[in-house]
């Protein structure tokens, strides 16, 4: 079992970053490329484990995945091409492999068993799964989840000629489920419209709109939210490849940021290269703001499908003070609210955090995980139903931690950064699980100037 052990920064942290590829859209251009008539060559991919789930899926459903010196060229199957695996696809860690696979199996002509890690495994899939038995699919789980939810393994398929096109209302805004429904609308004759209560990423209307999928996205006065449509009716049912480049993940990179934010010495600059700025994936930025601190976006690039900038940190180590995360903000910045809490315990005054009920399914519990990461340094604060109130310290933590990650790369991701705040030596257990994201990190961390040994 993989530990971290982390000595407390003795001065600013300083130097340049090249983000790894934005895990997200990795997933998304692996999978979107298996539905390809054309080749496509992907650009910037990350090493991560879980974007290999991906490609191993995609491999065993028919698409040939080849190098070609830094870039990844993937021949895929078309629409309605696709072969029956020959054996159960293994998504590990990925929670966004499995429900992406999910809805893009659903339209198939054969069964396909769909499996994880121990993780995994307790994720609930009932959210993706009930719309789309709606649409007319056949889906069977196990029923061993949290309030009886839908959990893996999955076995998706065999489904009908057709499904149905419906118009969905989603209770929680979610790009997961999302673009689940959308792929299997993909086999649907009709119009198929998707509805959420507020902004969710993206990453899959952009790119399916590349590879010339007929889709559409507006907010219509009194709706509830954006609305994302799809027409299948006439279309050619093929979608060209070509080139996609996969920007620097912005998840990743607000570990390093937050590091430099409360290290900084006034002269000091960390700069994350290569990172996409959609304005659905970075409301941490937003919320470091509100808190006091000052991020700069650099040599801004948007010509591609994804705006792609530099992340920039200089200057003085900033006195956050506390805020409310809640609303739209915490969709937004859901996957970086651990190292938002680890702010927050840096900052004065009180922060809270509301609406964030979908910590408790990711990789862990990630309110009880975060709350508990936060208490190993001696920091005060308090599990909400759909939250935590965090008490800043308004300076360094009051002791070293021994923290359990539990399995989450985020919460020891996290807990690696607020060790560098702490009087005296960490030790984050239970770290394997960074490499499904972001398996630079530690390398990254020492390249700015910490201290962190593997354990």
């Amino acid at each position: 079992m993989t530990a971290f052990l982390v000595e407390p920064a003795t001065g600013a942290l300083h130097g340049r970053i090249v983000m790894p590829g934005d895990k997200s859209i990795g997933h998304r251009a692996l999978l979107f490329s298996l539905l390809c008539d054309e080749p496509v060559i992907v650009v910037g991919l990350g090493n991560g484990a879980d974007n290999g789930r991906s490609a191993k899926a995609i491999t065993a459903l028919g698409a040939t995945v080849t190098r070609e010196g830094s870039a990844i060229r993937i021949v895929g199957t078309g629409l309605d091409r696709m072969c029956a695996p020959t054996a159960p696809i293994d998504c590990g860690n990925s929670g966004t492999t499995i429900r992406l696979l999910t809805g893009l199996l659903a339209g198939q002509p054969f069964a396909t068993t769909l499996f994880g890690d121990e993780s995994l495994s307790k994720r609930p899939m009932k959210r993706v799964i009930a719309p789309l038995l709606q649409m007319g699919a056949h889906i069977t789980g196990a029923d061993e989840g949290r309030d009886g939810d839908i959990v893996p393994p999955l076995t998706v398929g065999p489904g009908p000629t057709r499904l149905s096109a419906l118009a969905h209302q989603l209770p929680i805004a979610s790009a997961q489920v999302k673009t689940a429904l959308v792929l299997a609308s993909l086999y649907t004759d009709g119009v198929a419209s998707i509805t959420e209560p507020g902004p969710s990423r993206d990453h899959s209307e952009r790119m399916l709109r590349y590879f010339g999928v007929p889709l559409t996205t507006s907010v219509s006065a009194g709706a509830r939210g954006p609305t994302t449509t799809l027409h299948t009716a006439g279309w050619s049912r093929r979608m060209h490849g070509g080139r996609i480049v996969v920007p620097g993940d912005p998840s990743s990179a607000a570990f390093l940021l937050v590091a430099a934010l409360l290290r900084g010495t006034g002269t000091d600059e960390v700069r994350c290269s290569n990172v996409t700025v959609n304005a659905t994936r970075i409301g941490f930025i937003d919320v470091l703001r509100a808190m006091g601190a000052t991020i700069e976006i650099e040599n801004l690039d948007d010509t591609g499908p994804e705006p792609i900038a530099d992340l920039v940190v200089s200057g003085k180590a900033a006195q956050l003070h506390g805020v409310t995360i809640e609303g739209e903000l915490v969709v937004r910045s859901i996957d970086e609210i651990p190292i938002l809490a680890v702010a927050a315990a840096l900052a004065t005054g009180t922060t809270v955090i509301k609406d964030a009920d979908e910590l408790r399914v990711k990789e862990s519990d990630r309110i009880t995980a975060t709350c508990n990461m936060l208490r190993a340094f001696g920091v005060a604060c308090e599990e909400t139903p759909d939250g935590f109130v965090v008490h800043g310290t308004g300076g360094r933590l009051p002791h070293g931690g021994q923290v359990d990650a539990v399995g989450d790369h985020r919460i020891a991701m996290a807990g690696t950064v607020a060790a560098l705040c702490a009087p005296s030596a960490s030790r984050i257990n239970d770290a394997d699980n960074v490499a499904t994201s972001y398996p630079g990190f530690v390398a990254a961390m020492c390249t700015l100037g910490a201290q962190v040994a593997h354990g």
